[in-house]
């Protein structure tokens, strides 16, 4: 039985924990706030991320990046900007890192497994991404997500009995571009369906919104390599749908503030966690523009994120010309 651990003691790194202990295997949790890892040694509980969960007494948490790094596999779920400085400063690195953060480098535009392969590159890469509230996850929840293996049929063998749980099912591809790129995008277009429902725009807006955002996505990812059957799927379309359609999705609350009047500057300020499509959204356009690719919502939650009033946003989004839909540029 391989050793796994999860790097980060977030909302989402507690719930894979919680996932992971279920069936009785003992799950290393690594966090960086010290009050967390003391809660979740002698209570069992992360009141700071995952409030009313009761975690399994199999996990055990950490601060060491040392021990953490003695595992087999590693589900590594710090937040995206955070993802290539905290590798780096691991000592050592497991055969496996399963990467589970969804954004793209800020500065560097490059997505996570260009990150991890320069911070660790002795280990395999794989990417587990797909529609997945973490407190549905801790709860035990049916869940289904995509798990992308770079090593191909032979780590898909390695990993996938270290993740399947009954309720927790793994879907094999080898397309990890495709895979982080599906993650990456929905977090920002999450935020634009918030701030339609802060507008009291309508289900009919919402819906538009997904679909033409959808477009997006795949334009952005074909350009870039992805397979459209992979953005199809539920690391892409599945995840679009259910972080555009709740406030427990962060960037769905973060644009619904933005849709009531509130500041982006504001609200990212008071945020402990974090709604990782705010600092996906200028990279993904830069990419976008550099690409020549159409990305009109991309760059309207750009706008908003600059201080762009909301009605005005969307009147402009309106008052673009008319196409066709199907092989359209925007």
């Amino acid at each position: 039985m391989s050793r796994v651990g999860v790097l980060g003691a977030g909302a989402w790194g507690t719930a894979l924990a919680q996932v992971l202990g279920s069936d009785g295997r003992d799950v290393l949790l690594w966090a960086r706030e010290s009050d967390v890892v003391e809660e979740i040694n002698a209570k069992h509980t992360n009141s700071q991320f995952l409030s009313g969960a009761f975690l399994s007494p199999q996990i055990e948490a950490t601060g060491d990046p040392a021990r953490i790094g003695s595992v087999e596999v590693l589900l590594v779920v710090t937040p995206a900007q955070h993802t290539g400085h905290v590798l780096k400063a691991m000592p050592r690195h497991p055969a496996h890192l399963v990467l589970c953060s969804k954004g793209i480098e800020a500065g560097s535009g490059r997505l996570m497994n260009d990150v991890a392969r320069e911070a660790a590159p002795g280990s395999d890469i794989a990417v587990l991404s797909g529609p997945t509230f973490a407190h549905e996850v801790a709860a035990g929840l049916p869940t289904a997500v995509t798990l992308a293996c770079s090593a191909g049929e032979a780590q898909w063998g390695a990993l996938s009995p270290v993740i399947a749980r009954p309720t927790f099912r793994p879907y094999y591809s080898d397309d990890v571009t495709g895979a982080e790129i599906g993650g990456a995008v929905k977090n920002v277009l999450a935020i634009a369906c918030g701030v339609v429902d802060g507008l009291d725009l309508g289900q009919n807006a919402r819906a538009a919104l997904i679909a033409r955002g959808y477009a997006e996505m795949l334009r952005f990812g074909e350009t870039l390599g992805a397979r459209a059957e992979t953005l199809a799927g539920l690391c892409g379309l599945g995840d679009l749908v259910l972080t555009c359609s709740s406030t427990s999705s962060r960037n769905f609350s973060l644009g619904k503030a933005l849709g009531e009047g509130k500041s982006a500057a504001e609200l990212m300020a008071d945020r402990r966690t974090v709604a990782e499509g705010a600092f996906t959204a200028p990279v993904l356009q830069k990419l976008a523009s550099d690409h020549g690719i159409a990305m009109p919502i991309v760059e309207a939650v750009n706008g908003l994120l600059d201080g762009a009033g909301p009605r005005d946003t969307v009147q402009a989004l309106l008052s673009r010309p008319l196409r066709a839909e199907q092989g359209a540029s925007g």
